[in-house]
């Protein structure tokens, strides 16, 4: 009954899938990237713009350094090392890169910017290493379970739908929420692409 109902999840859930991208650690630790600014964690859903349905999970974390977790994401640049489904080196450069290769004619992005102590910071970043890699279809299931073991956010729901992700953050204290559209190719892959082109000439 599990594996029928992970299947009917799927078609859901597109936009999870397995990246299969592992960077040395040496080239992880030159690309590091540590913000000036408060501690906090950022949820973004990827929304299909005709059916409302989330399509992707993922959350940035403002610890010690700047990173996202992306479980069994699809999001790359050369730029960008990644291991066990984290992004590092994420500055404001990177950070707008990787929203705007997730929006386009058929998604937005909804990001929701919740504020952190600094424990509460280092906690997520920590458990975000220590997660290992997602499969498919588990990113809001991946992305939900790592912020309920964070102190003071034990009242999350594990759940594997990232609208219901959303909501549930939607109600967090001092949660701001934006949303972000964009009208080019349908094709992830191509918003991939030219998002790594322009990264590589800058």
């Amino acid at each position: 009954m599990r594996i029928l109902c992970l299947l009917a999840l799927l078609p859901l859930l597109s936009g999870c899938v397995t990246g299969g991208h592992y960077s040395e650690d040496a080239v992880v630790e030159a690309a590091r990237y540590r913000s000036s600014e408060p501690p906090r964690m950022t949820l973004y859903t990827m929304i299909n713009n005709r059916s409302g349905k989330g399509a992707h999970s993922s959350l940035l974390i403002n610890a010690s350094e700047t990173v996202i977790f992306d479980p069994a994401g699809s999001f790359y640049a050369d730029v960008v090392p990644e291991q066990d489904d984290v992004l590092f080196g994420i500055s404001p450069k990177i950070e707008e890169a990787y929203k705007g290769a997730h929006a386009r004619e058929t998604f937005h992005v909804v990001r929701q910017h919740v504020p952190l102590t600094a424990e509460q910071a280092e906690t997520a970043y920590r458990l975000a290493l220590a997660n290992g890699p997602v499969a498919g279809a588990f990113c809001a299931n991946a992305t939900s379970q790592l912020v309920q073991q964070i102190p003071g956010f034990e009242n999350v729901q594990t759940t594997f739908y990232p609208v219901k992700l959303q909501e549930q953050f939607a109600k967090l204290p001092g949660v701001v929420t934006d949303t972000y559209y964009e009208y080019d190719s349908a094709d992830l892959q191509e918003g991939l692409r030219k998002g790594n082109e322009a990264l590589n000439t800058n």
